[in-house]
């Protein structure tokens, strides 16, 4: 009997402290300032300051079907119906994507770029790796579609805005004129279990059950409920999936494996030479374009040719 009442302690123990453990790190990861992705981006000259400053933009505020304010930028530098949406990754916001609206307004395409729920100036408890954020990125396009008629638009996304465009296209809505994935995960259960053996030589069968009933508990979704690969699959406008050779993060195996899956309409796919997680862009600016721009023209989008 006291053998058995010890077992259970330890079990307790463990899924207790495993869970709440776990869930904190991936929920509740640290976000950078506004200020610091600024700075950073600016000393390792990402965008040309002064170019940025003569941009005119206009700051917007949206409320999410979850109760907290989406708030981003309105780049509207031509008179067109042509726009990009920016979606930005994990721990970084909006001025993260200062470098890809740089691109975008040089291909000729009004801008919007916004900060994630709890990044930034938006509000939000968690971060769910696309799950809530997808439905967040609907609430988005509402509003641009309300405040700006007939538009022509595409989706960029990178890492996290990756994944969060692509289960938006394929589990919400496919309503985009194209989409750019650069560094998605495939699945965040092959993405955990990867950082699981990378950062604490851990085994995925010790820690991922027990996490995702803590995830569901604390925040109302299981990890495979994470699946930009099923939604690939669902997916009918064109995509370009981007990713780096070198990345350690987030393997571009991952996205050769969503290219594979994408099995209806146009795809395109683009292996950066140089850089690590989410450094396609920075590490290989005239290649990126070049690709982005050959994308456009292949599916037939009007744009300034670089």
């Amino acid at each position: 009997m006291i053998f058995l009442l010890v077992v259970i302690l330890l079990f307790l123990i463990y899924f207790v402290g495993i869970g709440f453990y776990f869930t904190k790190q991936v929920l509740f990861m640290k976000t950078n300032s506004l200020e610091y992705i600024y700075h950073r981006e600016l000393v390792n000259s990402r965008f040309d300051e002064g170019w940025y400053r003569s941009v005119h933009k206009q700051s917007f505020s949206v409320q999410s079907r979850y109760d907290y304010e989406l708030k981003g930028f309105l780049y509207e530098y031509y008179d067109t119906n042509k726009w990009v949406i920016i979606t930005h990754g994990v721990t970084v916001n909006k001025n993260n994507s200062i470098k890809y609206v740089e691109l975008f307004l040089k291909l000729g395409f009004n801008v919007l770029s916004y900060d994630h729920r709890r990044h930034g100036e938006s509000g939000g408890h968690t971060t769910s790796y696309g799950f809530y954020e997808k439905y967040d990125l609907q609430t988005i396009i509402k509003f641009l579609k309300e405040l700006k008629q007939n538009i022509v638009f595409g989706i960029h996304g990178e890492s996290m805005g990756a994944c969060t465009l692509l289960q938006y296209a394929g589990f919400v809505e496919d309503s985009a004129d194209f989409y750019i994935s650069d560094c998605a995960f495939a699945t965040f259960e092959e993405q955990l279990a990867y950082r699981l053996k990378i950062e604490a030589h851990l085994p995925k069968w010790a820690i991922l059950p027990v996490a995702t009933c803590w995830l569901k508990l604390r925040d109302g979704f299981w990890i495979n409920d994470i699946n930009p690969l099923i939604a690939t699959q669902l997916i009918k406008k064109p995509i370009l999936f981007i990713h780096s050779k070198p990345d350690l993060y987030i393997p571009y195996s991952q996205t050769l494996e969503l290219f594979e899956a994408k099995n209806q309409g146009m795809k395109e796919l683009y292996i950066a030479e140089n850089g690590a997680h989410a450094m396609s862009l920075n590490e290989n600016k005239e290649e990126y374009y070049s690709n982005v721009s050959s994308f456009l023209s292949k599916i037939g989008i009007d744009h300034v040719k670089l």
